[in-house]
């Protein structure tokens, strides 16, 4: 791969952005690399003396997507890059990073070794996940991470029905239930004691949140199933329920309301430069080298 284009995309959001990102540009463009900025980027950081592109402009166009951010930034890029199947790498500008998983004060060496043909690239699943009312789907959106469907702020427990392939699994009673990717096993599954799967296996999990009963306990499934989720009891039907997507929300799920969630068509591509691994991150993250002192 040689990167001819690449596209930088920031969390514009944050304050001292416009330094890293131009430092990266300047990289870039002395490795005779031509380099887009997306235009949303550039307008909010000022990083304005290279070419701008939209999200779907870069998609067509990049064979490289840098990402300066936290996770959230690179969720949203994902779900946006899927369908284009554009390599994409996380710089961290925010605070944990399993997904963003270069440190930007590495993120110069790092890069630089991406483009010399040192790196390892994996393709991670995404979710597919549509609300369907009445035989009528209402919405449909992608998720890097998981699904989530839960209740509303004010209302009590919901009791959800779960099929895979039209096959009964449970009825459940809880505060919600999570599906989530090998990816999204580090993020709200694990603080839902879900187990970590490794972002290779072909599975997803059903994550309960504060369930009911302590019989239920989180589940792997096969990745290649369908799963359907119905709303059958909401502890006060006037708030309603809601489902998110990354926590993007589609809120006011009323009773009998499906939720249908299945593998992506298209996956995500992440690239690493060599030495960083799943491993080596959980280790980082989570603390995994770390024994507990007498």
């Amino acid at each position: 791969m040689h990167f001819s284009t690449v596209a930088l995309i920031g969390r514009y959001q944050d304050s001292g952005l416009d330094t890293p990102l131009r430092e990266l540009a300047a990289v870039l463009a002395n490795a005779n690399r031509k380099v887009l900025i997306e235009e949303e980027t550039a307008v909010n950081t000022g990083v304005n003396e290279f070419p701008t592109a939209s999200l779907d402009e870069i998609g067509s166009q990049a064979d490289l997507v840098i990402v300066m951010g936290g996770d959230g930034t690179m969720l949203g890029v994902a779900r946006e890059m899927a369908k284009y199947e554009v390599p994409l790498i996380g710089i961290n500008h925010g605070r944990l990073g399993f997904i963003t998983d270069i440190p930007i004060q590495n993120a110069q060496a790092a890069i630089q070794a991406v483009l010399g043909g040192q790196f390892t690239i994996e393709s991670r699943s995404l979710l597919e996940g549509s609300v369907v009312r009445d035989g009528q789907t209402l919405t449909t959106a992608l998720a890097l991470n998981d699904v989530v469907l839960n209740r509303s702020g004010r209302s009590g427990m919901i009791e959800i029905s779960v099929e895979l392939d039209d096959e009964f699994m449970y009825k459940q009673r809880a505060d919600g239930l999570i599906v989530a990717t090998p990816t999204g096993s580090t993020a709200y599954s694990l603080s839902a004691n879900g187990p970590i799967l490794h972002p290779s296996v072909n599975a997803f999990l059903l994550v309960p949140v504060a369930p009911q009963t302590l019989s239920n306990r989180p589940i792997a499934i096969p990745n290649t199933g369908t799963l359907k989720l119905t709303l059958t009891e909401i502890g006060r039907a006037e708030t309603g329920a809601s489902v998110h997507f990354d926590m993007q929300t589609w809120s006011n799920l009323q009773l009998g309301d499906q939720i249908i969630v299945k593998k992506a068509q298209h996956q995500t591509r992440f690239l690493h430069p060599k030495g960083l691994s799943f491993f080596s991150t959980l280790r980082k993250k989570l603390h995994w080298n770390i024994m507990p002192s007498s």
